[in-house]
Formats: structure tokens, sequence, C-alpha cells
């Protein structure tokens, strides 16, 4: 029989903001102030050659700001990754990206409209005209290639792609984030206006590139070089979940926490680029590493012939679905489909006793590592509820009235929530309803795009 380790440490109350919103401060702060700084460059560095001009060079000065605010974003920092989490910060990029496409196109149909007034031409001549000089060659591709980032960003499209596809086109955001870069150097009359301007300008850009190197090259080639991760172990879990277990060198240096994902990567037995974010099922204890996954596709269907052995690249972890934003006493999982792999970790690490999980499967097949639940469950006597079956046909426990009745006291306890993005939407909508805080709600979905 499997034993299940019960922790005997408890996380010390904590105090003072909360760790989302502390990082969500801190973060305005900066985006804030770094807008007041372009704002006071703009005005001190004079006007343009008429009224337009002097617009459009206050839109490319903000798209310039709006370029290093998505290279801070996907950077994957750490400190901001664990408390905000990925997928929040890759909606904002989202946001912050369709923000950046409107804004360069306003500023090159100023300086079109801006120079065509000032020499008596039409805006197609002067466009044309605008391509035989490189600074505003440069930016004009750099232009292009963000609409077509936005174009594959868009909902529409987007669900008729693969991931693949569109992780190659949106690569194509580097290379205009170089051209503008350049574009910039060569545009004197706002970025190199004065020496406080380069200053600042070459300070933001060094602090976003280095960003990004930082933490999407350096620490997890760094990681990978350290631990050198390899399959140790592939289990069916159904006819459709397989679990796989994965070593390395030190793990116990490695900072992962329960409730936390991977990408994962399996070269040579994968390409390159086939990379998904599969949660921990396992609470990290620096032995192994474990990954469930529902066989959906060609690629997920091929972890169940990874051989033993296979080189495994992670990168990661990643995520905020941890308990490091635990604030009340009593604690609410709830779990639906794939979504239990975080929870299953999540009730190995936890260390409370006033604990009620909630597990939602299409049906007793479905409801993979539940034999593992109910003994996490038992060796610490909480409470588990199992329901299976279809909304249609009356089972709806995520009703406000049905949650109210299952756990009465939900608006006093802490809320995890991970499932499918329907289940989570009507969770979290039914939490509103309850009136749960919104600081004691924890849910987050796995996506790279």
């Amino acid at each position: 029989m499997t034993q299940f380790p019960v922790p005997k440490s408890r996380p010390a109350p904590r105090t003072g903001l909360p760790p989302a919103a502390l990082a969500q401060v801190v973060l305005g702060v900066f985006l804030a102030g770094n807008l007041a700084v372009v704002v006071a460059l703009f005005l001190t560095s004079g006007g343009g050659k008429n009224g337009t001009l002097t617009a459009a060079k206050l839109f490319g000065m903000l798209a310039a700001l709006l370029m290093l605010t998505q290279l801070l974003l996907v950077s994957r920092l750490p400190w901001l990754d664990r408390r905000i989490g990925m997928d929040r910060m890759t909606a904002w990029h989202r946001w912050v990206g369709f923000a950046l496409l409107w804004t360069i196109l306003v500023h090159a149909f100023l300086v079109v409209l801006g120079y065509a007034v000032l020499d008596g031409a039409t805006l197609a001549r002067t466009f044309l005209a605008l391509g035989s000089v490189p600074a505003s060659l440069l930016g004009m591709a750099a232009a292009a290639l963000v609409v077509a980032a936005a174009g594959f960003s868009a909902r529409r499209l987007r669900r008729r792609v693969t991931y693949e596809t569109w992780h190659r086109v949106h690569l194509l955001l580097y290379g205009s984030i170089g051209l503008a870069f350049v574009h910039q150097l060569l545009e004197p009359s706002a970025f190199q206006s004065s020496a406080p301007a380069r200053a600042y300008w070459w300070l933001l850009w060094i602090l976003a590139f280095g960003s990004v190197v930082a933490g999407r090259l350096v620490v997890p080639v760094r990681r990978n070089l350290l631990h050198r991760f390899r399959v140790a172990e592939v289990t069916p879990e159904s006819d459709d979940v397989v679990s796989v277990r994965v070593t390395g060198r030190h793990l116990d240096r490695l900072p992962a926490r329960a409730g936390q994902f991977f990408v994962w990567r399996f070269p040579g037995h994968h390409s390159w680029w086939w990379a998904n974010p599969f949660s921990l099922s396992v609470a990290p204890g620096g032995e192994s590493l474990r990954l469930s996954a529902r066989v959906v596709g060609d690629a997920t269907a091929g972890l169940r012939g990874l051989p033993v052995g296979t080189r495994a690249v992670l990168e990661g972890p990643y995520g905020a679905l941890t308990l490091v934003h635990r604030s009340r006493p009593g604690v609410l999982y709830i779990a639906g489909g794939m979504g239990v792999t975080p929870i299953r970790s999540l009730l190995e690490e936890e260390t409370g006793d006033d604990v009620t999980v909630i597990y939602r499967a299409r049906s007793a097949d479905d409801a993979v590592l539940l034999h593992e639940i109910r003994g996490l469950v038992s060796a610490r006597d909480w409470r588990l509820y199992v329901f299976t079956g279809r909304s249609q046909d009356g089972v709806r426990p995520f009703e406000p009235t049905n949650l109210a009745a299952i756990v009465p006291d939900v608006a006093s306890r802490d809320v995890y929530v991970c499932g499918p993005p329907a289940m989570t939407s009507g969770v979290l909508a039914a939490l509103r309803a309850l009136r749960v805080p919104r600081r004691q709600v924890h849910a987050e979905k796995f996506t790279l795009g």
C-alpha cells in the first residue's frame, strides 16, 4: 500500500500584502514610473516639424515603451511568475500586444501624414519616399512583423492553427523588436535628443533584453546542464492517461513547488517544437518529478512510448498555484479532469487540518489519480467529494446553492481551482456569487499561447 507522507511543518501566518498583490504593485509602479519618464522626455525634446509629426513622435515613444513591456511580460522572471502566474502574465502580454499594434499603426500613419502635409504630396507618394530612408524602412519592417504576429494571435485564427505554427510565427516578434531597436538608434528627434534620453533608453533596452535572456535562455540552460533530466518510468494510469517520472542530478536544488508546472520536451523522441506545459502530479521531493497527461493527440500519445533513459529538457518551474498564497486556516481544493494533477501535488504538500476536496469527472473511469487522492485524504482525515456524470443529467456541484450546501463556510476559506476552462469559469462565477473574497481564490490556466 502506498504510504503518503504527512507534512509536519506549518507555514507561518502571512502578514502584509498578499504575494500576488505585492508583485502587481511593484510591476505597476515600475511601468507607471517609466511612462512618466517617457512623457517627460517627450515634453523636453522639442516639437516636430509640424503638429502631426509631434504627435507621431509621442506615439513612437509609447510604442517603444510597450514593446519593452512585452519583453518584460514574457521574460518569465521567477519573482514575478511565482506571484502573478504565467497565465495572467500571458493574458497581459496579449492585451499589451494589441495595444502595441494600434500604437504602431497610429505612429506610422501620423508620420506619413505629417510628411505628406509638409511636402504637399499624396500619402502614397510620401509612403514610398519614406521607404528609401533606412530608419523609416526598418520601422516599416518592424511594423509588418508585428501585424503578422497579431493576426495569428487573433482568437478566430488562433483556434485554427496548431500551437507549433503559432509559436513559429510569434517568434517574428523578436525580429520586430530587433528592427525597432535599430530604428530607434537611427531616430534622433526623440530617442537621441539629449544625454539623459540616450542613457534612459539604453538602460531600458538592456534591462528588457537582459530579462529575456536570463529568464528564457540562461536559467533553463543552466538548470538542464546541472540536473540532466532523464525518463525513469512510464506508467499508464488509464486507457487515455499516462504518467512519466523523470529523475536527474541534484534535484534537491531545483526550486519547484507543488502546484507548479514545467514546459516539457523530449528531444530525440519528439521534435524540438513539441513542447507542452504539464503540471507536477506529485510534490517535488528532491528525487524525481512526475507529469500525468491525457492522450489527446499524436504528441501526447507518444508519451506512452518514451523509452526509459530518454533525455528530457525542462523549462520552469512556472506558475503561481502554490501554497505560498495561503491566507486562511481552512482550504477548499476543486479539481476537474486533468486539473487534478496540480491539486494532487498540492494535497501532498498541504499542512492544514481543515481541508475539503471536490473532484469532478465525467465518469468513474475518467477520475484519474483518484486512488492517490483518497490515500492522501484518508491519511489526514480530510473531506473528499467525488462527482461524476454529465451536467445535463443534473450533476451540477458548482451551482452556487449546491456549492454552499457542500461547503457552507466556503467564504472563509482559501479556494484552489484547476480544471477545464468551462468548469473553471463556472466555479469562479459561483465563488463570486457566494462572495468569496478574490484574494482567497487561486486559479491558473496552464497555457503557452
